[in-house]
């Protein structure tokens, strides 16, 4: 049997058990894509990476929920980084992923990781019919982009909000971010992706693309601490930048090990 590396990091947290946790690979050379998806499965965590070193500090990268791939992943990315900055290449500062996103550049900040994303703002549109029966409560606001975006009048109201899996997998668009202004921080939110096998995300980079844009324009400001209220909760210090988010967290290491393949 083959063993291939695999890291499990708690990222957007400084501490194991917080934060959003995924499973990292990296390979000399991509597997196939149906082996990958099966790693991802058997891992069942919201997200696995895989990654291939092209240069110096270049990096092919993929994500891969329990489900299927997807474009965009930023807890993800965070704790790629984080393997690398601190173990499979120890003083290095920055780095560049090639992505289906596009190239995303990584940089340490301190005892932070930074990441620059492209901003995916939502436009308004209408309450999708039967929102108030699945859930007991409107929104302020409902706006789209690839994800859709509920904006709320507290925080209490994303944190008790009681998610209808069902309705929200029906949804059009990538998942159900609900936000609200935060009480010790700019804003609060939660992410339901129930379409790619993730009933809710405790903590999510590519969700803040979409509600970075919208609360720095209503609350008139660039900079933004996040706050995603899962069960595991996360903080991710954001900055809106023309067209695209820098989202900055930290990341801790849980898990070592290999992974036998036949």
């Amino acid at each position: 049997m083959t063993g291939l590396p695999i890291y499990q990091i708690d990222a957007f947290s400084e501490r194991v058990f917080a934060g959003n946790p995924a499973a990292i690979c990296p390979l000399d050379d991509w597997l196939a894509d149906q082996l990958m998806q099966q790693i991802a499965a058997e891992n069942n965590l919201s997200e696995t990476a895989f990654f291939v070193q092209t240069g110096p500090a270049t990096y092919d990268l993929r994500w891969f929920t329990p489900a299927a791939e997807v474009d965009l992943c930023g807890h993800a990315t965070l704790a790629a980084s984080h393997l690398i900055f601190e173990k499979l290449k120890p003083g290095s500062d920055c780095l560049s992923f090639k992505t289906k996103s596009g190239i995303l550049q990584v940089e340490r900040r301190g005892d932070m990781i930074e990441m620059d994303f492209p901003a995916l703002p939502a436009t308004p549109c209408p309450v999708p019919d039967g929102y108030r029966a699945a859930h007991g409560i409107l929104p302020q606001v409902y706006l789209r982009a690839v994800k859709n975006l509920a904006v709320y009048e507290d925080a209490t109201q994303v944190t008790s909000f009681v998610p209808d899996i069902g309705y929200i997998k029906a949804l059009g668009g990538d998942g159900l971010i609900i936000t609200a202004p935060g009480d010790n921080c700019d804003f609060v939110s939660r992410y339901f992706a129930p379409h790619q096998g993730i009933d809710e995300d405790p903590v999510t980079g590519s969700a803040h693309c979409t509600s970075v844009p919208y609360w720095a324009d209503r609350l008139g400001k660039s900079k933004l601490h996040a706050r995603q209220v899962s069960q595991r909760s996360g903080d991710l210090y954001c900055q809106l930048v023309g067209d695209r988010v820098k989202m900055a967290g930290r990341a801790k290491l849980y898990l070592e090990g290999q992974i036998f393949l036949p």
